[in-house]
């Protein structure tokens, strides 16, 4: 492999206009723990992702200062945990949750209006040029079929996530700060968690919503956008609805310690059973009883860097939930 040669090449071929981006190879994973419910992944080549991290690490420095400080998603510097902590705060200070799911987010975003936000920020003509490729490029399906696209942006590409952050700036962050500034949100590229004051404040951010991305053409999900009430011992009253979940952590009314030494429910996250549900389906597929020529050592060395990345993820709140109980309330 001539990896120096190889890399003359593309350089040569994007300074000079002349780069085509190839089709996209489309993979569809299973989503969540869903059987029938796959995520289309679109699987750029090795020179492609070199080509898109050429122009990521050119927009992303000009970007990341007029993004707003509630978003965590794909950005330097913040996490999940991040995003999950601040929602845990405002759970205890906001009574209600408009959980909003936007239905195939990546697949569905306007490629006219997010070229507009990219111009409004670069003059560059050789990056408006690419992006542009790259959104138009077509698919290639797991049959070997290629298939023209007219929207969206290939969940997998090296230059997705900063673009998909960029549509939402403009479609739901800066709408929401302009239009509803009294409601806080977190948001982790299109997962959306919106604190409400009243039930009828969480309805009419919802009904607004709908309008909203209307207006940008994208979809809110009828049945995964809901409205929930964050319930817990000061709180009366009752609602259908008193759980979401958010990054892998379910957020509903919990056993916790109070201040003053006593128990009292109150309203916290704690990994969801659906991320401890795939955690368990990994360890089976793994089938270690299958696996004795290896020694404890090697298992070690093999599987230890997931379990940590687990413990460090789901240990940040309240970790009995990682254990079984069957007490109400319990995590």
């Amino acid at each position: 492999m001539n990896l120096p040669g190889n890399l003359y090449k593309l350089w040569n071929r994007m300074s000079s206009g002349s780069y085509l981006p190839p089709p996209v190879r489309r993979v569809n994973i299973p989503k969540g723990d869903s059987k029938t419910e796959t995520r289309p992944l679109g699987i750029p080549t090795v020179a492609d992702r070199i080509a898109q991290e050429v122009v990521r690490r050119y927009l992303e420095p000009i970007l990341e200062p007029i993004f707003h400080v509630d978003s965590y998603g794909y950005r330097p510097g913040r996490s999940a945990i991040d995003a999950v902590r601040k929602a845990r705060q405002r759970c205890w200070r906001y009574d209600w949750v408009l959980d909003v799911d936007v239905r195939g987010y990546f697949d569905s975003i306007d490629w006219e209006l997010l070229l507009k936000a990219v111009r409004t920020h670069t003059d560059c003509p050789w990056v408006r040029l690419y992006i542009e490729r790259w959104l138009k490029a077509p698919v290639q399906l797991e049959d070997g079929s290629v298939v023209a696209r007219t929207a969206g942006t290939p969940q997998g590409g090296v230059v997705s996530p900063c673009l998909a952050n960029l549509f939402l700036h403009y479609a739901f962050d800066m709408w929401m700060a302009r239009e509803f500034p009294n409601i806080p949100f977190e948001r982790y590229a299109d997962d959306l968690i919106c604190h409400c004051r009243s039930e009828e404040e969480a309805r009419e951010l919802w009904s607004a919503l709908e309008v909203r991305f209307g207006t940008c053409r994208l979809v809110l999900h009828p049945q995964k956008t809901r409205l929930v009430y964050c319930k817990d011992a000061n709180r009366r009253g009752d609602y259908p609805a008193q759980k979401f979940d958010f990054l892998g952590y379910e957020f509903r009314p919990r056993t916790a310690v109070w201040r003053d030494g006593k128990l009292g429910v109150s309203f916290q996250p704690a990994a969801s059973p659906k991320a401890l549900k795939a955690i368990r389906q990994t360890f089976r597929r793994w089938e270690l009883h299958r696996r004795s020529d290896k020694t404890l050592a090697d298992l070690a060395k093999m599987f230890n860097p997931y379990i940590q990345g687990w413990i460090n993820y789901y240990s940040h709140f309240y970790r009995s939930a990682r254990r079984p109980c069957s007490a109400p309330y319990c995590g």
